[in-house]
This record gives structure tokens, sequence and C-alpha cells, in this order.
């Protein structure tokens, strides 16, 4: 993990540009909607990455590893919950995309974001680092699967939302069928939503995973895998 340092002009302009976005009125539906201990400022996430990607044009990170310790600043000293986005959102810039060395950053987001709006923000950088690096992410998958963590057992869930027809399906089958038992709506949520998903590459698929698995899936789950199946083109 980088070590930290004083903020860099890329870090200190996206807290400055947030700062001056700032909707104490927003800011208060926010943290009531996400039932969150942290600060908001009310700035939307459309403008919050917008924010992130004019600082990455105007402060460029030079390596890997000041785009890291920038990501790593933001997200350790953030003292907004949109501080914790733009770090997130760092990660996705086109230098990181898919680098292996974001892992632990990214498993520190889930663990310590410990809430859906920040975990499921991490899950498409965990499908680039599926998709550039199978075998190593696949055996880390795989140990999330089985985590005493409850997010990061739903980032393993939810990791492939956005792989599409690259979808392993064992290892979403593995990573539901250790979980289907679990009482955590999070979790169950996130089984419906994964299975969703598939369905819009092969809703037989999903039909047939489902009812295989009707004593075992919980109502939540079975309802929102199928949901929009009846309404998908034939």
């Amino acid at each position: 993990m980088a070590t930290l340092t004083k903020a860099t002009p890329l870090v200190a302009q996206i807290r400055a540009r947030l700062a001056e976005g700032a909707d104490p009125e927003r800011a208060a539906g926010a943290k009531a909607y996400l039932k969150s201990r942290d600060e908001h400022l009310g700035v939307r996430m459309p403008e919050v990455r917008a924010i992130v990607k004019q600082a990455a044009r105007d402060h460029p990170p030079a390596s890997l590893d000041q785009l890291i310790e920038a990501a790593t600043t933001l997200w350790r000293e953030a003292s907004v919950r949109e501080e914790k986005h733009a770090a997130i959102d760092l990660t996705g810039l086109r230098l990181a995309l898919g680098r292996l060395e974001l892992l632990p950053l990214l498993t520190e987001m889930i663990t310590g974001g410990a809430w859906w709006d920040l975990v499921d923000a991490v899950a498409s950088r965990n499908a680039a680092l599926l998709d550039a690096h199978p075998t190593e992410m696949t055996e880390n998958v795989r140990v999330w699967i089985g985590s005493d963590n409850m997010w990061l057992r739903r980032s393993a869930i939810i990791c492939q939302l956005k792989r599409k027809d690259r979808t392993d399906l064992a290892l979403l089958t593995e990573a539901i069928d250790q979980n289907a038992g679990d009482p955590e709506f999070f979790i169950r949520k996130a089984i419906g939503w994964a299975l969703r998903e598939y369905s819009r590459v092969d809703p037989g698929w999903v039909t047939d995973f489902v009812d295989a698995r009707a004593t075992v899936l919980s109502p939540l789950s079975r309802r929102e895998a199928v949901r929009n199946i009846a309404s998908l083109p034939a």
C-alpha cells in the first residue's frame, strides 16, 4: 500500500471542488437516505465523477503508484462521504483499470466502506480485474465467498455484474450456493441482483438455476432474479 504524504495537487483540487459544490439541504437528505454516519456535502454522484475526471486531466498521475497514493489519501483521510466516492472513482481511471496492484486498496474500500453505496461502487473494478487477471482474481474471489466479512461476500456475488457473456458461471454459482442460506438482506439482494443481470444474457439459464434452488434461495433472491425475464425480448 502506498505511503501517505501531504495532499497532492490532484487530491487538493478534488477536495476543493467538492466543497464548492456543497448543498446542505441535499446533504441532509443523502445522509438520511443512506443512514450514514459520515458527513455529506450533498454533491450528486455524476458531479463527483466529473470533478474527479477534470482534476485528473489537470493533474494527471505520472504513474500507477501516484494514482494509488492519491486514492489512498482521499479514502483514508476522507472527512465527507463524497471524498470516499471520489477515491473509488480515481481507481477507475484508465491508468488503473484492471491493475492487480489495486486489489489491496479495493479490499480496504470494501471492508472499510461497509455499506452498499461504497461497496457496490467497487464492483466494476473487481470485474475489470477478473477480465485482466482471471486466475489470480478468481482465487481472491473464492476467498471472499467464504469470508466472515459480509461485504466481501456481497462483493464476491456482484463482482461480475458488468461481465455479461464473459461471466464465469462456475464462480457465480459457487458464490451464490455458498451464501444462499444467509439471512442477511444485503446478501439475499445481491444474489437476486447478480442473477437478474445475467438474465439479460441467458434468461433460460437463470430460470433453470432458480427453479433448481427453489427451496434454498430466499423469496427475495428468487423474486429479484426473475423480475425482468418476462419483459426481455424473445
